[in-house]
């Protein structure tokens, strides 16, 4: 069970209103900081600073709470489930939009090698997504003396891993379709000298369209097929899908840029950044209601230069005021009072 929260906060009489999201969940690392605010349950770590965007949020919660500042009403959504990718679409389907009347929703996530003070967004796609893949090959088996006698998956596990390298390269646009396609897991059920009788293979892709999901898909299962048909072998092949693309609608995306602007200085924002082929599950809010999700500098020195779901990350407190104050000044902005 998954459990969401939404504060709302409203404020004067218009009927204006906009979401802000914080993911809350953690991550299964065991965390090899030392120092003293570090983990206090072993295996379990906040190796993506989702504590900190929760208190950036909470910060700005207390803040319009007291002093007010806008016309309209608020939205303070805090997420759970974010790094298995189901608790966006799982508060989803249990009402959130229906149930509070949300007109664009914005998100931040912190970026550790972009200096702390920094922001960077782009409008359209972000963030790539994400789709999971298990092939299992079947031969058979047989003694490892007496190859000939069998079907051997091993070999035909290889070819597949090679054959998967040329999605990219050769049926992809290198311009307009960049992907990546990744075998991370390969299983057997042999022994040292036993050709085994399956051989499975796991693995994810990412890319920025449905258009290059769909061609990945297509050329991934032609790839599997022919290759398993050639050396007489059968094969399952299974696709599941993770995360969306994350896809900043324009005209928000020009808002939380100008937001930016306010808060951290012109030079210091990029709103037209490189894409990214990390995933995120804001992207299926992202499905239903115009928005923006943006990435705020965590640092690039000991403090906060550390990757994410690393065990020595730290979520850098300096950053704090500032994800704070773009999401104060992000409402006023957009639920102006004059």
């Amino acid at each position: 069970m998954i459990t969401g929260i939404v504060g709302i906060l409203r404020n004067g009489q218009s009927e204006a209103s906009i979401g802000l999201r914080a993911d809350m969940d953690a991550l299964h690392v065991h965390e090899k900081n030392t120092f003293s605010y570090c983990s206090q349950h072993d295996g379990k770590m906040h190796a993506c600073g989702h504590d900190g965007h929760s208190a950036m949020l909470l910060g700005a919660a207390c803040y319009l709470a007291e002093y007010g500042e806008f016309d309209g009403t608020v939205y303070f959504i805090f997420q759970p489930d974010e790094e298995h990718g189901k608790g966006a679409q799982a508060i989803i389907d249990d009402g959130l939009f229906e149930r509070f009347s949300i007109d664009e929703v914005y998100g931040i996530h912190n970026f550790p090698g972009l200096a702390e003070g920094k922001l960077m967004v782009r409008p359209g796609s972000l963030m790539a997504s994400e789709t999971s893949f298990e092939i299992v090959i079947k031969g058979v088996g047989g003694h490892a003396a007496l190859p000939h006698q069998g079907v051997d998956p091993l070999v035909v596990g290889a070819q597949v891993i090679l054959g998967l390298q040329t999605i990219v390269s050769r049926s992809l646009s290198a311009i307009h379709d960049s992907a990546v396609v990744s075998a991370t897991e390969f299983i057997t059920d042999g022994t040292v000298n036993v050709i085994p009788t399956t051989v499975t293979i796991k693995g994810d892709c990412r890319c920025f369209t449905e258009r290059s999901l769909d061609t990945i898909r297509t050329r991934m299962e032609q790839i599997v097929a022919g290759l398993c048909q050639a050396a007489g072998a059968d094969y399952t092949l299974e696709f599941i899908n993770t995360f969306y693309p994350t896809i900043n609608s324009h005209e928000q995306t020009a808002y939380a840029v100008s937001t930016a602007q306010q808060v951290l200085g012109i030079n210091n924002v990029d709103g037209d950044c490189d894409p990214i082929t990390i995933s995120e599950d804001f992207s299926s809010m992202l499905r239903v209601k115009p928005g923006c999700y943006v990435l705020l500098g965590n640092g690039v020195d000991s403090v906060g230069g550390c990757a994410l779901h690393n065990p020595k990350y730290d979520f850098n407190d300096r950053i704090l005021k500032f994800g704070t104050s773009y999401w104060i000044q992000l409402v006023r902005n957009r639920l102006n009072p004059s």
